[in-house]
């Protein structure tokens, strides 16, 4: 007998294949009820999972349905990629992939044993971690919640900017799939057409003045259910909206994985510097009236792109050039009333 947990991801398996199939069908595959299949796909729904149903058919999933698949990943990858990568862990549920990142972490520390290269990813979260506190919106097998583990030597300080350029590797990527005018929002968002797109989340593990390992959360937004992105509360968009062409998400996970890799293997050695061109071409707010906002203070100028350690630059009203290593950046309010 099957335990219940499992049940609801075997009735996937049987879905996969695209066809119909009816409750009583499914039923039998699995040995249970057809008032217990129909719970289960419930379940499913309720974690985002936009299921087709039609009277006297069954169910079946939408055509553009992928599931997210190991083999499949590594495939896509060159082998120099494939020599650095550790650990490639795909779950169907998580909390949080940074949060399952750091106890990881916590382990590989206990054995005296590297981080550097590990992948955690999830179908699902139920508490996806944004930034100040926000919960990312995370659909079962819509989207992409993603990890990566990497240790670094010389402290938070040779850090600045990481994530700027962690933003530069997944709009590599995006661009080689087909998604056109993808732009990186300081410090962390990627965009397309002034919609969001995915983020960035990095969360550091250990000594800030010394040894470190860092978290590095990308969420990416493939096929978003529409009921799901009901509870986004700004404009977003995916890349099934976007895209020249369908894309796998598979082969998307592979060449985010292959660009973030590239620039983590240096980035202690060449810093933000060898990425900020890049990043300043593909700049979403540069020139923009903006308003930063801190725990301490709310700041209003031009934005004019970063400096060389990743830090935003801003012209302020009195003309002075300031440069901020955090807070929040928006359009002002009598420029665009969207928050960004």
């Amino acid at each position: 007998m099957l335990e219940v947990e499992q049940i609801k991801y075997k009735v996937l398996e049987i879905l996969s294949d695209g066809k119909f199939h009816s409750g009583e069908n499914l039923g039998h595959a699995l040995g249970i009820s057809r008032a217990a299949v129909w719970k289960q796909l419930q379940k499913l729904e309720s974690m985002g999972l936009q299921l087709e149903s039609v009277k006297g058919r069954g169910y079946r999933l939408p055509d553009d349905f992928e599931l997210l698949n190991e083999a499949k990943i590594i495939g896509y990858l060159t082998p120099r990629i494939q020599s650095q990568l550790q650990t490639l862990q795909i779950h169907q549920s998580l909390d949080s992939t940074n949060r399952v990142a750091t106890d990881e972490i916590q382990q590989r520390q206990s054995d005296k044993a590297s981080a550097t290269g590990i992948i955690i990813m999830s179908e699902y979260q139920s508490n996806g971690r944004g930034r100040r506190g926000k919960n990312w919106i995370s659909p079962f097998a819509s989207n992409i919640y993603l990890s990566i583990i990497w240790d670094f030597y010389n402290g938070a300080s040779a850090l600045q900017g990481l994530s700027l350029s962690i933003g530069v590797a997944v709009r590599r990527a995006l661009t080689e799939l087909g998604v056109d005018a993808v732009s990186l929002k300081w410090p962390n968002d990627i965009y397309v057409n002034d919609k969001k797109l995915g983020g960035i989340l990095l969360e550091m593990v250990g000594d800030p003045a010394g040894q470190c390992t860092v978290i590095i959360g990308i969420g990416i937004n493939v096929s978003m259910p529409s009921e799901s992105g009901q509870a986004i509360d700004q404009q977003w968009t995916d890349i099934k909206s976007c895209a020249r062409k369908p894309v796998s998400r598979n082969q998307l996970v592979a060449l985010v994985i292959e660009n973030c890799f590239k620039i983590l293997a240096d980035y202690e050695e060449q810093g933000f510097a060898t990425y900020r061109e890049e990043g300043q071409a593909s700049d979403a707010l540069k020139g923009k009236q903006g308003t930063l906002t801190s725990a301490k203070q709310s700041i209003t100028g031009t934005v004019l792109g970063v400096d060389d350690m990743g830090a935003l630059k801003m012209q302020l009203i009195n003309g002075e050039v300031a440069h901020f290593i955090g807070g929040e950046l928006s359009l002002r309010a009598s420029d665009d009333h969207r928050s960004v």
